[in-house]
């Protein structure tokens, strides 16, 4: 098994009028990325701006590069971009063009996934609902209509990007685009029209003349000149489909989406950095949250966090984050031989489930024990998940832990394995109503035009009393049945809720009490729809089909600023009952402080919510199984004063209970080899109690300041393994400013506890 690598040029060189950089080629071979005839191995980051607002995009980016990444990558949102067709929003989490520029001013590149079909676990996969709409349109395969509409999206991000010079040969950082996105997944349900498809594709992309290369992922059949790619947990067996192309990992998965109910899928640093030494990419570097109902695939949770380096919340995630920026340190310092190979590494057996990958300016004999002066880097892989095993290699010895890669940038000292963890620490701190009557059963996004997760079917059927004696007499009930139910389904009857269905596409049988005469029976179907008929079985005379009966449909939606007071809300007291489908709205104010806000809703069952009338997203109060991580999922975003806050609570909750809170890690993980020495504040750079500003290496004095707060501080915690500050005035010996709620920041460098001392 090979080790192969993404290596990627990037030299800046030419003249012109340049925006970021000065304007440099790309062009590839079957090595790597070239940039005026030299290579450079690079790492990205994957980051979808939808999923953080604009104000956390610095941070996220600037926390990405400093984990070592160069290229930033990020799939375009069509349906968040052209909502209605024809009318464009490129504004606030949709501002693509601000989000390129801020990679660019952080000296980063972009590799831009237009798709336009992203999957991503985002709703209806990125495509806009109204495509739907279109006579005789067929999704992602040789049809005329989807065709048309594909190429006129896909060429408005290639001119926007060109007028807003950023592209690489324009001074700009975009270095890499994509066309269509996993499409070998499915192409053989397409037939023929799925290979003539995706021919078209790449012709179509490379005809807009972008000016860098185009890659296609998980396409085993892409087209000569777009490179296939990678999409896996390891691809360090992938080998692209021709020669000529270099092997690039577009997704590595460091983690997994949660669905709610479900585990929440944690994959371990370790088994994350093996698979990255051998191969060196990485995939999502922040996962976000799906704001508002930009989930998808079945049952999706809010949150995004995909178990990734960077958190939900832009915080660093030890120890993972951690882990890997150590791990790709050390394969930098093995770029200039890992980019000197043309042929691909040299490869040994050190055992049985033991190999060594060496990359070396010219070919060395593995066997000897003499390294020549020239560039060489190793690595040493152990692919036994249980057993420590003893290798040598080039005279040497070196233990190797189970399921790990040592990586040696000399070939003689190691500078990571992949399976030890050091020392790792985390900064201190942190909703119009309209209805209408059918014939039939009418498709759920047909009529909702994806603006509501829920629709209201509603019908109307007489009961006799001979069905009333036959029930009681044979002890039974009717029951509603519909053949097909995604994602949930709740049945009401005379207006109370008599069951309910979660599911991926699941059969609901459901008995049901009726009375003599008139009864009204509603279905509430959520996100996807219903498939099939709908009957009411158990009568007397056998079963009724409700499926071609006349239906009233509704949705409605009160959550907005606007429209908030055009229903009649009433006081909600201690002693209220809690009940479903009920609307509760508040407003608050935002705490104090820079810190991220996050509503904790546990009290709470199931139901979305809303702040200013921005969806901030589905909640669902379950309880994961013991085996997986069970966690709460709070929802985040910083507002200003008299925030309207809309809950709609489908199966009753407490929302008494329901409260505001800053959002911080409050737990510190790390493991300790007896090799590695734990680091010590060594000298608090600030300290301020009162109402300092900024966020960790950005803090600032605020006008409420304690002029003792760094010596006492330091006096508490330099040098010391840990310490504990009471924050009070009494600690600090003055009240800066009176009938201030107060705040300490705190900011601390640290180095090893192990003294080297010469002789």
């Amino acid at each position: 098994m090979d080790l192969w690598l993404l290596a990627l040029l990037l030299m800046l060189v030419g003249s012109g009028s340049a925006r970021f950089f000065q304007p440099f080629n790309v062009s590839y071979d079957h090595r790597a990325l070239i940039i005026d005839g030299k290579r450079r191995m690079l790492i990205s980051a994957g980051i979808h701006y939808p999923r953080a607002t604009p104000e956390m995009w610095p941070g996220i980016i600037a926390k990405s590069k400093e984990g070592g990444a160069d290229v930033i990558q990020t799939y375009v949102f069509w349906n968040g971009h052209e909502p209605s067709r024809g009318q464009y929003n490129f504004e606030g989490r949709y501002d693509l063009v601000k989000f390129t520029k801020l990679v660019a001013s952080s000296g980063l590149y972009l590799h831009l996934r237009i798709g336009p079909y992203v999957c991503a676990e985002w709703n209806f996969g990125g495509f806009p609902i109204w495509l739907r709409d279109i006579p005789g349109i067929k999704f992602r395969t040789n049809n005329e209509q989807f065709k048309k509409e594909m190429q006129r999206f896909v060429e408005k991000i290639v001119d926007l990007m060109t007028q807003e010079m950023l592209f690489s040969w324009q001074g700009g950082p975009i270095i890499l685009l994509q066309i269509e996105n996993e499409y070998g997944n499915i192409e053989s349900s397409f037939g023929n029209d799925g290979k003539q498809y995706i021919k078209w594709a790449a012709s179509m992309a490379l005809s807009l003349n972008a000016g860098v290369p185009w890659v296609m992922c998980r396409q085993t059949d892409a087209p000569e000149n777009i490179i296939d790619t990678c999409n896996a947990f390891y691809c360090d067996g992938f080998r692209p489909n021709a020669y000529r192309k270099p092997a690039m990992w577009t997704e590595d998965w460091n983690g997994w989406y949660a669905s709610w109910g479900g585990r929440l899928p944690h994959r371990p640093v370790e088994d994350n950095a093996f698979a990255v030494a051998r191969f060196f990419q990485r995939g999502e570097f922040f996962g976000g949250t799906n704001f508002g109902r930009t989930a998808g695939g079945p049952l999706q949770i809010t949150s995004y966090d995909y178990d990734a380096p960077i958190d939900e919340y832009g915080l660093l995630s030890f120890p993972k984050w951690g882990h890997l920026k150590d791990l790709h340190a050390a394969i930098k310092l093995c770029e200039p031989a890992l980019v000197a190979v043309d042929d691909g590494p040299q490869y040994a057996k050190l055992g049985p489930m033991q190999e060594v990958h060496v990359y070396s300016s010219r070919r060395i004999d593995l066997n000897s024990s003499i390294l020549e002066d020239i560039k060489c880097s190793a690595f040493l892989a152990n692919i036994d998940e249980h057993k420590t095993v003893d290798v040598k290699f080039l005279g040497q010895k070196y233990a190797l832990p189970p399921w790990s890669v040592s990586v040696l940038p000399d070939c003689k000292h190691v500078a990571f394995n992949t399976a030890q963890l050091g020392v790792f620490q985390e900064p201190i701190g942190a909703w119009e109503g309209n209805s209408f009557t059918a014939e039939g059963i009418l498709e759920h996004l047909n009529v909702t035009k994806d603006i509501s997760d829920y629709l209201w079917y509603v019908t109307r059927i007489n009961i006799s009393a001979e069905d009333i004696s036959f029930w009681e007499a044979t002890h039974t009930l009717p029951s509603i049945f519909i053949d097909q139910v995604r994602d949930v389904a709740r049945i009401f009857v005379n207006g109370q809720l008599a069951g309910s269905k979660v599911g991926n596409w699941v059969r609901l049988e459901q008995p049901i009490h009726l009375i003599q005469g008139v009864n009204d029976i509603a279905v509430v179907s959520e996100t996807v729809g219903l498939k099939g008929r709908i009957k009411l079985s158990g009568l007397k005379s056998g079963e009724m089909d409700l499926s071609n009966s006349i239906w009233t449909y509704q949705f409605k939606k009160i959550y907005s600023l606007n429209n908030h007071e055009s229903v009649d809300w009433v006081n909600l007291t201690a002693n209220s009952i809690p009940s479903t489908f009920t609307w509760y709205k508040t407003f608050f104010d935002a705490p104090v402080g820079n810190d991220p806000v996050a509503i904790y809703l546990g009290s709470m069952g199931k139901g979305q919510a809303w702040i200013n009338g921005h969806g901030i997203g589905r909640y669902w109060s379950l309880v994961a199984p013991k085996q997986g991580c069970p966690k709460t999922c709070n929802y985040r975003g910083a507002y200003t004063v008299r925030n309207l806050l809309v809950i709609f609570e489908e199966t009753g909750g407490d929302p008494l209970k329901i409260q505001l809170k800053l959002h911080a890690t409050g737990t510190i993980c790390s493991k300790v080899s007896e090799t590695s020495h734990p680091l010590l504040p060594s000298g608090v750079t600030f300290a301020s109690f009162g109402n300092p500003t900024g966020s960790c290496q950005h803090f600032s004095v605020g006008k409420c300041h304690a002029q003792s707060s760094l010596s006492i501080v330091s006096k508490a915690c330099q040098g010391r393994n840990s310490c504990k500050i009471s924050v009070s005035r009494t600690t600090f010996g003055e009240d800066p400013c009176r009938g201030v709620v107060k705040t300490l920041a705190v900011e601390a460098e640290c180095t090893s506890s192990l003294a080297v001392t010469s002789v």
